[in-house]
Parts: C-alpha cells; structure tokens; sequence
C-alpha cells in the first residue's frame, strides 16, 4: 500500500470508522528492508557513494574488485536499504581495534540515502542497523567522520546520540 504525506487514510476499528491525516514528518519504516550488498547492488551503490554522499572515487570498474577485498578480510560490511523495491541508501562499516577500545569499535565508512528516497526514516534505520550490529559483534562504540560541508548530516548524527568529538585529517602520500 503506497501511502504519501497530506492523505487521509480510513481506519475502521469496530463499527466506528477514524480518519487519519499524515503529518509532514510521518515514515512508513515497515516498507524499509535491511540485507547485505548483492552484486546487483553495485551499479546503485555507485550512484548513491558519487551522487549523494559526493565521493566520486567509486566507480563500475572498481567497485566489485573493492568489495570482493571487503568481504574476504571478513571485518567489513555493506548493508543496502530497500524501499519500494529501490536501493534507496547504504551503510559501510568496518570493525577495527584501538588501544583506547577494549574490544575494538565499529567505524562507519560511509552513510548515504539517495535523494529522493530522504527524509523517510531510510538513515535512520540503516544507522541502528549498524548499532544492532556493532552490539551483535560485542562492541561498544561508533565511530564515523563527516565532511564540514554536510552540515545537514552533522544534526541527523546528533539527533540520534552521537557526539562530535574531534577533527579528521587526511593526507596524500604518494
């Protein structure tokens, strides 16, 4: 059942018949589904990492070889986010150790929801995915780095408890 902002839905519970109006932030999360990467994944997976998380470095040519690293060291993870038949975003995390970290942390690589698919609960459950996860592994901690520019991205991680504790540098070196 597709259902959209703005509509009114009949509801009849015994013989009285409730009429309800879905507000502007109502999200259909039982449409959202939850799997891993599948190689039929991988031409959206590109679109989504160039377009809506802006990292252009991710190609046709590169990804399946990439992935295929992935999951044969064992510690990383794609998970996509199906939402009316689509991938509609993704999550990449990988489980690493510290010294600071007893038993390690789960590092998100990335986080991405296609644009026209926002703003429906997508992130969301793709993030406590990951947390579900991360929590299966015996781990603790989260851990993620996000552009200056994406500012929008900064709330939602507040918004769902996270903490911004530290700047990320990176360099070139060859």
């Amino acid at each position: 059942m597709k259902i959209s902002r703005g509509k009114t839905i009949p509801i009849t519970l015994g013989q009285c018949p409730i009429y309800l109006i879905l507000k502007e932030n109502w999200r259909l999360q039982m449409d959202i589904k939850i799997r891993e990467v599948r190689e039929s994944d991988y031409s959206e997976i590109v679109t989504i990492w160039n377009n809506d998380l802006g990292s252009p470095n991710v190609n046709l040519d590169n990804i399946s070889e990439r992935i295929t690293r992935m999951k044969k060291d064992g510690n990383y993870k794609i998970f996509v986010a199906l939402f009316e038949n689509n991938v509609a975003g993704c999550i990449s995390v990988v489980q690493t150790m510290a010294l600071e970290y007893e038993v390690g942390y789960l590092k998100i690589n990335g986080l991405a929801v296609r644009g026209k698919f926002q703003k429906k609960g997508i992130g969301s459950k793709l993030l406590k995915h990951a947390e579900d996860y991360a929590l299966d592994k015996g781990l603790s901690y989260l851990i993620l780095n996000t552009g200056f520019q994406r500012t929008e991205a900064h709330h939602f991680y507040e918004s769902k408890g996270y903490d911004k504790l530290s700047y990320c540098f990176t360099k070139k070196v060859h």
